[in-house]
């Protein structure tokens, strides 16, 4: 297996995640507690979590979990989810099954750093960016000039991690149309899906458009249940499906059952848990309006579209790189530059960074922000 680079986000977030006083970058919304989680379980519920033994479970997931991650799609079955341990063990492994070393794979930038570095460990990559002058746009022409005869896989992230973008429900369309009619598989990664503020913005996942596609999926991000550990991939191609079954084998084999579980638990309470974390969403952008409205030399903002991060700009004459790193420094605050967005395949703009707006009460951590800004000002 080939050596992959250094994964510089989680570096660095093992540096600053858990000791930065405010988290102003979280890629994921507020979470619940355990008792908060099992006090939505209906009776049903209830006595499964009692009853539950703490042995193996099945490699595709518990049942009844897939089973309610399929009710979450127009045309899906329960045997067309496969549960992974979270997404990047999904995101690995699919990489790997879909891919070989003669194939060609097109990826849009910017993204979560394992959906370009994993399949370049595998084959030749072209990437397209989203274009932040036009509002991080999807250049679906410029994807279809990029496909060759040996394309075997097309990623795309919407709600797009860092940016908040989500393309409009034609372009959408589009693109799923021309991976079908290439016979590319569309991987889609759609772990922010479900805590847009504009619902009517909320794009069909794709495997409900596309007998092919691939939809993944996770409870970390819009569900804010990160410590489960507990994602899927839902895909009509059962046989598709098997060989990620098989590839599974050789890496968790099974997950957690008692996060298995929690996350049925979640699952029915699914409009509960995104509601809530719309709400919280909605509550703090004008809070994050208000924070860079005071301060209209330094930053170019714009609230996300879906999901709960963005990519703001920064005009500061030090430059993103050395503002996030004297921020948290001196005052705690933790922010992503853009460094953590290089990408080899296409330019990405290296005067922003990413900022969360799914957590509660954001406001404390604004304005030690603020006071830090205009303390930097006086001098």
């Amino acid at each position: 297996m080939p050596t992959l680079p250094e994964f510089r986000l989680e570096s660095y977030f093992s540096k600053w995640e858990f000791v930065a006083r405010y988290h102003l970058t979280a890629s994921d919304a507020q979470t619940v507690t355990k008792a908060e989680l099992l006090a939505m379980a209906g009776d049903e519920d209830r006595a499964r979590w009692e009853g539950m033994d703490l042995g193996y479970g099945e490699t595709y997931g518990l049942p009844a979990l897939r089973e309610a991650i399929a009710g979450t799609y127009e045309h899906l079955e329960a045997e067309d989810v496969l549960c992974f341990a979270g997404a990047e063990e999904a995101l690995n492994l699919a990489m790997h099954v879909l891919l070989d070393a003669g194939d060609h794979a097109i990826v849009v930038t910017p993204n979560y750093q394992a959906a370009e570095t994993i399949p370049l460990s595998i084959c030749e990559v072209t990437g397209i960016a989203l274009d932040p002058s036009n509002d991080w746009h999807l250049d679906v022409d410029a994807l279809e000039r990029a496909i060759r005869p040996n394309t075997r896989v097309v990623s795309v992230n919407f709600p797009n991690n860092p940016t908040g973008t989500v393309p409009d429900q034609r372009n959408w369309a589009r693109l799923v149309r021309l991976c079908d009619e290439h016979g590319i598989r569309l991987f889609s990664d759609e772990v922010y899906r479900g805590v847009e503020t504009d619902q009517d913005t909320t794009l069909p996942q794709a495997a409900d458009l596309s007998a092919t596609a691939l939809s993944l999926n996770v409870l970390s991000k819009a569900y804010g249940l990160g410590g489960l550990r507990i994602g899927w991939i839902a895909c009509r191609d059962r046989a598709l499906l098997r060989r990620l079954e098989g590839a599974k084998h050789y890496a968790s084999i099974c997950n957690s059952t008692v996060s298995e579980m929690l996350a049925l638990i979640a699952l029915h309470s699914r409009e509960r848990l995104l509601d809530r974390n719309r709400r919280i969403i909605a509550a703090n952008v004008p809070e994050f309006d208000a924070f860079f409205a005071a301060f209209p030399g330094l930053f170019e903002w714009r609230a996300p579209q879906g999901g709960c991060v963005t990519f703001p700009r920064y005009l500061g004459a030090d430059g993103v790189e050395a503002m996030c790193a004297d921020l948290v420094a001196e005052a705690g605050v933790l922010l992503l530059p853009a460094s953590m967005y290089v990408s080899e395949l296409t330019p990405v703009p290296t005067d922003r960074f990413r900022v969360g707006v799914g957590r509660s009460d954001p406001k404390e951590a604004l304005e030690v922000w603020a006071s830090w800004i205009e303390r930097r000002q006086r001098v």
